[in-house]
């Protein structure tokens, strides 16, 4: 995928700052099974920052320990600057 079409997504997500809005724009643009997808990942990164064991998580999720593991990487060897935004975002 070119990188500049993922800057524009990014750049729309970043305007929407009304939460209805924003979950109507991904069921938009994301088929139901894509917007799941999207959703079981950033379980995976909330569960993982709570220190919940990756088999655990593989189960409680119900997906593959190796989707897990690449959230596992991500968070240990990811962009700073993502650690920085999700640090707000998991004690909730």
């Amino acid at each position: 995928m070119q990188r500049t079409f993922i800057k524009e997504l990014a750049q729309v997500i970043v305007q929407i700052d009304d939460l209805k809005l924003a979950e109507d724009f991904l069921s938009a643009v994301l088929t139901r099974a894509e917007l799941e997808e999207v959703a079981r990942r950033l379980q995976i990164f909330k569960l993982l920052k709570q220190g919940i064991p990756q088999h655990q998580v593989s189960e409680k999720l119900k997906v593959g320990i190796e989707t897990v593991s690449r959230g596992s990487r991500e968070l240990k060897y990811g962009k700073p600057r993502f650690h920085a935004w999700w640090q707000p975002l998991s004690r909730g």
